[in-house]
């Protein structure tokens, strides 16, 4: 496991994963850690990125609140900082991105999303029928709870990996709830 828990440079990964940080670099302006540390698979973060970036009946802002409230039940500090920032940029203040990590939102259609979210996370996929008709109410298809297990998902993947590894927050850290 040490080896894991160092964040490999450009030179230490493969030809396609250099070709991977150079894009990055690019649109991002740095290659993040958790992405980087992901580069000691050959494979595995080009398939990654095809995953996070595949089309979703879920929209940026829902998605966004989805990986804030996974991230906090899964306790992982890297995703939640990281996502602090994109919540950001998907429009969300700092008293709702709080919200969101707890778990709740203003906005009842995000309440139910995040509520949901939030008990698949934390129940391993087993819901309260109550949840779940909330979820629907709210005028999410059935097309949409299967992109938001898909979210879930990618995102707790991530918290595992980053749990696992403790490699260093490179964004600003997220607050302590």
């Amino acid at each position: 496991m040490e080896n894991v828990t160092k964040v490999p440079t450009r030179e230490q990964v493969s030809p396609a994963n250099q070709e991977i940080f150079d894009t990055l670099k690019k649109s991002l302006g740095f290659v993040p850690n958790l992405y980087a540390t992901i580069g000691h698979s050959g494979n595995g973060l080009a398939r990654y990125l095809a995953y996070q970036n595949a089309k979703t009946s879920l929209s940026n802002k829902e998605k966004e609140a989805v990986n804030l409230v996974v991230s906090q039940v899964n306790g992982c500090v890297y995703c939640q900082s990281a996502h602090t920032v994109l919540g950001k940029m998907n429009g969300f203040n700092d008293e709702q991105i709080l919200d969101l990590r707890k778990g709740r939102s203003e906005n009842e259609k995000l309440n139910a999303l995040v509520r949901l979210a939030a008990e698949i996370t934390e129940n391993r996929g087993r819901v309260d029928a109550g949840s779940a008709a909330a979820f629907f109410q709210q005028g999410y298809t059935n097309e949409n709870l299967v992109d938001l297990v898909l979210q879930i998902s990618d995102k707790t993947a991530m918290n595992y990996l980053h749990n696992m590894t403790k490699i260093p927050v490179d964004f600003p850290q997220a607050p302590e709830l």
